[in-house]
């Protein structure tokens, strides 16, 4: 649609109108006064024919917000949070819609679209005048894929903006203003006094748009995260050297944000943003056997490490194949999405309780090793059925069972 429709604002508003329309938001036009308007994403997406599953609507009215939104959420029977007291912003959910609705800040409107981040973000959309306002050529931003802002200013204010603007590139594929890319490089480093989840919200974003990749190599090269060393690190790889085509869409989506996370953040850094213990342990796990493969050869590893790797790494091993060496990757994959390979995907013949109860073992460390050796013995093929595992347990406890003086 963003070819057709950019230069068109006759059309742009057609479809506004019609999408105001799909989306029952109508039903709150009466109660916003003279001088309301929409601005933000919701246009900018519109105008790029983009449809996302959470639609977020930002409205600002001349005064009284948090009075207007108790009354439209009345009336619509709606949740109501006030998000700002004192600035007066307020948020109504409708099933999967997020209504926004903010006091104008400025003595003009143009004045408050001046002080939006993006000038693609700055278009708006005037309900009573039912016309296209568009101070800062946003429109014609949109029609080229470019992030421009209008005020340094505009991004200290909020310096998350600075990595917002790689959520873009990421979730829109746009380029950077060159311009903006020297105030990036100039101010990163005040991204530190944001609060770490919003911090970590956008790294999220990043990491799962359609064009993460792109947004990643960005990060990695200004260098956003980190000091100078910090890249310097052997962890981290040619992320334009990845054959990522190995990959279905499934896995791409599963497995490559965890993926681009650990290769722009350390550990130290995984936990100031409060990334959840299960991301940092398996981010710690991927570095273990980056590291240790580094060392040894693929070939020189023991029956045991190499069944060792995929017991830590089965849940998320794609993520780890781009460590390995161009000739393994694909052979790798393969065998990781055939389930009933047991060294890929580690299981056993037996569980504990059958152990407990026909060999009389009780819980504990001991039991944890039997059952390990028995997986091990099923991955390399020596096992076939029941029979077999009872009985290589039974040689097994023979040989490990602790003696007694």
């Amino acid at each position: 649609m963003k070819s057709s429709i950019h230069s068109d604002h006759t059309l742009i508003i057609h479809e506004l109108e019609k999408s105001i329309r799909f989306h029952d938001l109508d039903l709150i036009l009466g109660f916003l006064p003279k001088g309301s308007y929409l601005v933000g994403g919701y246009i900018r997406d519109i105008i790029l024919g983009r449809e996302t599953v959470k639609v977020d609507v930002d409205i600002v009215v001349p005064l009284d917000a948090i009075e207007i939104g108790k009354k439209i959420a009345d009336h619509i029977g709606s949740k109501f949070i006030i998000l700002d007291e004192k600035r007066e912003v307020v948020r109504i959910i409708l099933n999967h819609i997020y209504i926004d609705i903010a006091n104008q800040v400025s003595s003009t409107i143009e004045g408050d679209l001046c002080s939006r981040d993006f000038s693609i973000n700055s278009i708006a959309f005037l309900f009573d005048k039912k016309c296209l306002l568009d101070p800062l050529n946003g429109l014609k931003d949109l029609e080229i894929s470019l992030l421009r802002t209008h005020s340094e200013n505009n991004l200290l204010n909020d310096p998350l903006r600075i990595l917002r603007c790689f959520r873009f590139v990421s979730e829109l594929n746009f380029k950077i203003d060159l311009n903006l890319i020297t105030f990036i490089k100039k101010n990163k480093e005040k991204l530190y006094l944001v609060a770490k989840e919003r911090i970590n919200y956008e790294i999220n974003k990043i990491v799962n748009g359609e064009n993460a990749l792109e947004a990643v190599i960005l990060v990695k090269k200004f260098n956003i995260f980190g000091s100078d060393n910090f890249y310097k690190n052997s962890f981290f790889l040619d992320l334009q050297e990845i054959n990522y085509a190995e990959f279905n869409k499934y896995e791409k989506e599963k497995y490559l944000p965890l993926f681009f996370i650990a290769q722009i953040l350390d550990e130290e850094s995984l936990e100031r943003f409060k990334f959840s213990r299960a991301e940092i342990a398996k981010t710690k796990l991927l570095r273990k056997w980056h590291f240790l493969l580094e060392k040894k050869n693929i070939a020189q590893l023991t029956e045991s490490d190499r069944f060792a790797l995929h017991k830590e790494l089965e849940m998320f091993l794609p993520t780890f194949i781009f460590h390995l060496p161009q000739n393994l990757r694909l052979n790798w994959l393969r065998r990781w999405r055939e389930s009933d390979d047991k060294l890929f995907h580690p299981s056993n013949l037996l569980n504990g309780d059958v152990i407990k109860k026909n060999l009389k073992i009780k819980d504990g460390p001991f039991l944890g090793e039997l059952l390990r050796y028995l997986s091990k013995e099923l991955a390399y093929k020596r096992l076939n059925n029941f029979d077999e595992a009872i009985y290589k347990a039974k040689r097994w406890i023979e040989q490990n069972a602790p003696k007694c003086d």
